[in-house]
């Protein structure tokens, strides 16, 4: 794999993405969503970008978070089980939804439909917000060809 800039070297511009990604934690927690929930949209996000890098740090945190590994196992395939909340299922579609964006060119309105329905406003803002950063945050880590830390298993 080719060596490539990092673009996290760009400390002034890396802050503010850190910042935005710290209000979007905070008003998911104002809120009322669950912090599981908001893993499971960066988990997803990053299935569907591809970015081995967020994959491996969020399936860590969402461990630690005490979500289940069969439902990490499975994330990947969430619409055939029964493992999610109807939350989560609204929160995972509007993520594939808004991820996919170059080739729908919409968020559905039967997604759009069941993310207000099943969240207030102030959450439906703090999940859309969520993909939003992730989504960026994915593109950092695959531009940059962001190598995984060294870790135990």
């Amino acid at each position: 794999m080719t060596k490539r800039i990092g673009l996290g070297h760009a400390p002034e511009i890396y802050k503010a993405m850190a910042n935005v990604q710290a209000e979007v934690d905070k008003a998911a927690a104002n809120a009322g969503v669950d912090q599981k929930l908001m893993e499971l949209v960066k988990m997803r996000a990053s299935q569907l970008n591809g970015c081995a890098f967020c994959l491996d740090m969020h399936s860590r945190e969402t461990l630690e978070l005490g979500e289940s590994p069969r439902r990490l196992f499975v994330l990947d395939g969430w619409r055939e089980t029964t493992l999610f909340t109807e939350q989560e299922q609204a929160a995972l579609a509007l993520t594939e939804a808004m991820t996919r964006l170059a080739a729908t060119q919409s968020v559905p309105d039967d997604v759009y439909d069941e993310a207000v329905r099943v969240f207030t406003e102030d959450q439906y803002r703090a999940v859309a917000w969520q993909v939003i950063a992730i989504n960026s945050w994915n593109r950092v880590a695959v531009t940059s060809h962001s190598p995984l830390p060294k870790r135990d298993a």
